[in-house]
């Protein structure tokens, strides 16, 4: 009773701000609050699907975000390398079950990201990069080059190749991997960024992701086209990060990383020297151990069950369920104990995300931010400035909540392959 009447209390305050008044918008617009109203995995899967469908206009770009709050101002922007992750998993549903609107859709996103983003890279012969453009991405920044923009184009345009042969000219993918190739350093790490205006290859910002992105766009540019350059490549790329975190106590929670290492794991062989297979396990073991600690750092207690961060975001608890499940594809079996934490901690994520999800409304199928009316003992506090975000949802907290929850079913039906 008073719970409820403190929702009430927000509510009439407008205090739109606070967590409390962010989970009464969501509650307002449609996200299910309870275990009766909660919608099966397929049903979720159909919900992400048609709202990405829906959110891909004429032209092929997605709308990037929206706010549950209609009270919330939001600022125009873009981002190209979420948009080719939108495409890659918009694919991955289409494939599991394809409809004419999916397909639409895809053609549509595909062509916009050929069109708007990929150019030759400057005075480097037969090399194309994935360009984040001031007049698309709406910022006041100079155009430049993005490892992981490049490195998502072609997981994106290579999942679009694998529905409909002939999208994508092979010289064109061809392209995007020189530029991959020619981003790598020679102990097998990235340049983050290309700068057309006078630095080129640019160090001076490092991403936890664009690695795993960039590999994992080679080796599917190896399968479609199997020349021993991108797999060296990607292995080189996962070799660095093995050696990286070797002796680290911590690690990030990379799981492009583990989405990169399902697609080398059978391919271990065929590099030069063959790659040892004990070293990408290891590896996968840390980043796992990782995500599945993290919600017991603070005494255990999280937003929400199944929250795999101690702050109710769903993103972080997305992509964590990607690279886990993937990781299900190659580790052996005498990690019997650790398959089967994963598959626990991936089932109740799962839930996590279900209850999350918008069942209804203009936004049905879309995912918030983040869910909770609360925060755990000893967790920095979200800052009050940006309490209204909790009801944003943006293109990419869908697509990797997608993402998820396609392999979570494929886990569920014992296929761990990607």
């Amino acid at each position: 009773m008073r719970r409820k009447q403190a929702l009430l209390w927000f509510a009439s305050a407008a205090l739109i701000g606070s967590v409390a008044a962010a989970a009464w918008w969501l509650d307002r617009t449609g996200r299910s609050s309870d275990a009766a109203g909660r919608p099966t995995l397929e049903e979720a899967i159909r919900l992400a699907s048609d709202y990405l469908v829906r959110q891909c206009d004429e032209r092929g770009q997605f709308v990037y975000k929206v706010n549950l709050d209609p009270n919330v101002e939001l600022q125009p922007q873009y981002n190209i390398v979420r948009h080719a992750g939108a495409v890659y998993a918009l694919a991955a549903s289409h494939r599991r079950s394809p409809t004419p609107e999916k397909l639409a859709a895809l053609r549509r996103a595909a062509g916009f990201l050929r069109r708007e983003a990929i150019a030759p890279v400057p005075g480097q012969q037969g090399v194309l990069a994935v360009w984040s453009r001031p007049e698309i991405e709406r910022r006041n920044v100079p155009i430049q080059a993005k490892l992981g923009g490049t490195g998502l184009g072609l997981v994106a345009l290579l999942s679009v190749e694998q529905i409909e042969p002939g999208t994508v000219p092979l010289d064109e993918l061809r392209g995007l991997g020189r530029f991959l190739v020619f981003m790598q350093k020679d102990d097998g790490s990235f340049h983050a960024k290309y700068d057309p205006g006078g630095r080129g290859r640019d160090n001076r910002w490092r991403s936890l992701y664009y690695p795993g992105e960039a590999a994992l766009g080679l080796l599917m540019l190896y399968e479609e086209d199997p020349q021993p350059v991108w797999l060296q490549t990607a292995a080189r790329a996962i070799a660095y990060l093995a050696r990286m975190r070797r002796g680290a106590e911590l690690v990030e929670p990379d799981h492009w990383a583990l989405l990169a290492t399902a697609r080398l794991w059978p391919l271990c062989d065929r590099c030069t020297p063959p790659f040892p297979r004990e070293t990408l396990s290891r590896h996968a073991i840390k980043i796992c151990r990782r995500m599945l600690d993290e919600p017991e750092r603070l005494d255990g207690v999280t937003f929400e069950p199944g929250c795999l961060t101690p702050d109710g975001r769903t993103c972080p608890t997305a992509t964590r369920v990607e690279g886990l499940t993937a990781a299900l594809a190659f580790l052996p079996d005498s990690k019997a104990s650790l398959r089967s934490e994963i598959s626990r901690a991936v089932g109740e994520a799962i839930d996590f995300l279900l209850r999350s999800q918008v069942r209804q409304g203009r936004y049905a199928g879309g995912i918030p931010r983040a869910v909770g009316s609360a925060g755990p003992a000893g967790a920095a506090p979200e800052p009050r400035r940006d309490a209204h975000r909790r009801t944003e949802v943006r293109v990419d907290y869908v697509q990797h909540a997608l993402s998820a929850m396609i392999q979570s079913e494929q886990l569920e039906r014992g296929d761990v392959g990607l």
